[in-house]
């Protein structure tokens, strides 16, 4: 068996137990009192994360270059980002949530990768100039892992405004209860005092998960502007790539500043982060539709 063989193979297990493990979370959040579904959910995770991790790595050795020149390579590495990050943020707050809201955009992503992208897009090619760095690795890898972290911090922002059905609800106190049950979602005769702790866990979860990744974007579109003045001699040149992310940072900097603000909280937070889900999308994935820019390497033909 070719390595191209094995890499798809590894990418197609990946995809069938993406589906099986969102239908297990959610099954996990009617069922609260089956814990042999929160360790089967995570060790189908673990198991996810290793075949991508196979996949990207199979890649990589074949190549010879970090697989990170082309949209085929980025969105699997993005899948590859958004598990690895789910795994890490349950870990640290063992809150199912973030499962069951993770995995259909890591299953949209993957989908989209092997099933939409035509066969010629997926095939790996040489480097064009500007890629031959060593700012590949870091700058793209940095990029990607920031837009996984957001959009599982913005997917949080979402939760919050259908679980508050829309409602300006003003949030008292700042701790954080990682035992409250997910059921609370789908009970009839939950208490106003469960839903606001409801509420509060996941409005603090999307803050401290957007402050993690909001860093680690700057730090991208620093690394990539000094990048850029290597590459083509210009730290920006207002491609639509680099303006979008421009975008991204002003809409994630604006949410943290008004969660800073103590008059600002609940609602008006979590429609900004909500829009900054649109907008990484948008930077990641919108612009390849508009046009060819400096960065040609990731757009559709």
């Amino acid at each position: 068996m070719n390595n191209i063989s094995l890499e798809n193979q590894l990418l197609n297990i990946s995809f069938f137990l993406i589906l099986i493990t969102l239908i297990i979370y959610w099954l996990n959040l009617i069922i609260t009192n089956l814990n042999i579904l929160t360790k089967i959910s995570k060790i189908s995770t673990i198991i996810i994360n290793l075949c991508l991790s196979a996949s990207l790595l199979l890649r990589w050795t074949h190549n010879h270059y970090f697989p990170l020149s082309n949209l085929y390579e980025s969105l699997i590495f993005l899948t590859w980002g958004l598990t690895f990050i789910q795994l890490i943020l349950e870990e640290q707050s063992q809150n199912k949530l973030i499962g069951a809201i993770n995995l259909p955009i890591t299953l949209f992503t993957i989908g989209f990768a092997s099933l939409s992208l035509p066969n010629d897009m997926k095939q790996a090619s040489p480097l064009v100039p500007a890629l031959r760095s060593n700012w590949l690795m870091m700058h793209v890898s940095v990029m990607m892992i920031s837009y996984s972290i957001l959009i599982i911090g913005s997917l949080l922002s979402i939760l919050f405004l259908i679980v508050s059905q829309g409602k300006n609800i003003k949030l008292q106190g700042n701790s954080y209860n990682t035992e409250i049950k997910a059921n609370f979602l789908f009970s009839s005769t939950e208490t106003k005092n469960n839903r606001l702790n409801l509420l509060e866990s996941i409005d603090n979860l999307s803050y401290r998960i957007i402050g993690l990744g909001f860093p680690l974007l700057t730090i991208g579109i620093i690394s990539g502007a000094v990048w850029a003045n290597e590459a083509w001699g210009s730290y920006w040149s207002w491609d639509p790539k680099e303006t979008w992310a421009l975008i991204t940072w002003l809409i994630f900097a604006i949410y943290l500043h008004t969660r800073l603000n103590k008059e600002w909280n609940g609602k008006k937070p979590a429609l900004i982060a909500s829009l900054g889900f649109i907008i990484v999308w948008v930077c990641y994935l919108g612009v390849n539709f508009l046009g060819k820019g400096l960065h040609s390497y990731g757009w559709l033909s």
